[in-house]
């Protein structure tokens, strides 16, 4: 199934000249290497210069592809020895969040994600990866195990929320998100999270506190989708493109602005181009950064956890002080 996106039709249209050419020449035993070789290049140029210039919306889509890798894949990928641990001893055990004990360079993990389904059935099971509560109640209780054993947590970050039906409300649905907010400020071992696809509200949040922020290049973290915030603030669908870079949503502004700490770069055209390429890349920025965090003292660790959540954002106090002495000042005057 073709899963091109709406920017790669010109290297797509490319792409199948060549497969046509490639079964012409063998099927009618003619050389038409110099042909093939002229076209790979223009599609190698037109990639570049699309890639290199993606707009916030662009990666956005990227971030949604249905090709891309997810959290088991990236377990394949760079782990051993995965156990998946079940239920939130409360409720259920919820598919959409999964996590489990599992050997990352010579070291046991706690791996908790979100994952997304490679096709329809699957997808349904998953929930589309968008998590209840008890999900976020099943990930809190294996980040209190993972403080027991005394090993690091490994956050997946890859929703496009968490899931707002009656079902989730009635079990409290936010409870459990500000509940782990609250509780993993405390957690006394390593917290490492990596935004791998999308990164959306408080479904991302609900396991996206750490001591590290990681994202890939093409995926993006916001409090709202680019759609939900054109709908908001435009009533029109078709701002949103427009909203995806009002929300400084992509891996580029979050690191400007502070908020991811590294961004893990992609093969050109997204990490569902080269699985292997895109887990060797994420694999190094990982154990850089728990081996970091493994030499630090809980203390320490715990302090720069408060620190670092605590500097996120921008207040305006102090304008908006001036404001109101000057309007009482006019006032006095009259």
């Amino acid at each position: 199934m073709n899963h091109s996106l709406e920017f790669e039709k010109p290297i797509t249209e490319l792409e199948r000249k060549i497969e046509e050419l490639q079964r012409f020449s063998a099927r009618e035993n003619i050389d038409v290497s110099d042909e093939i070789k002229h076209l790979q290049k223009k599609s190698d140029k037109i990639r570049k210069e699309i890639y290199e210039n993606l707009s916030a919306w662009q990666r956005v889509q990227i971030a949604r592809h249905p090709k891309r890798p997810y959290l088991l894949d990236y377990v394949d990928l760079l782990m051993s020895d995965f156990l998946e641990l079940h239920g939130d001893r409360l409720f259920a055990d919820d598919h959409a969040l999964i996590g489990g004990i599992a050997t990352f360079e010579d070291r046991e993990v706690m791996v908790l994600g979100h994952q997304k389904g490679k096709d329809t059935k699957e997808n349904i099971r998953r929930n589309f990866g968008m998590a209840h509560p008890e999900g976020y109640r099943k990930a809190l209780r294996l980040m209190r195990l993972a403080e027991k054993l005394s090993i690091p947590v490994m956050c997946f970050i890859d929703t496009s929320g968490a899931y707002p039906g009656v079902g989730a409300e009635e079990r409290g649905i936010a409870q459990a998100i500000a509940v782990n907010l609250m509780e993993m400020i405390c957690i006394k071992v390593p917290i490492i999270v990596t935004v791998i696809g999308e990164g959306g509200s408080g479904g991302a949040i609900g396991i996206g506190v750490g001591d590290k922020i990681i994202i890939l290049e093409n995926s993006y973290y916001s409090v709202i989708s680019p759609e939900g915030c054109a709908s908001i603030l435009w009533r029109d669908r078709a701002k949103t493109p427009e909203a995806a870079e009002s929300l400084k949503l992509s891996a580029f502004d979050l690191k400007s602005l502070g908020i991811v700490d590294e961004i893990v770069p992609e093969p050109m055209g997204g990490a569902h181009r080269n699985y292997e390429v895109t887990g060797c890349n994420l694999g190094k920025v990982l154990k850089a950064q728990i081996v970091k965090l493994e030499q630090m003292s809980v203390e320490d660790l715990l302090e720069k956890r408060y620190e670092k959540f605590r500097s996120i954002g921008v207040f305006l106090e102090e304008k908006t002080t001036k404001k109101v002495q000057s309007e009482g000042n006019q006032d006095n005057k009259q």
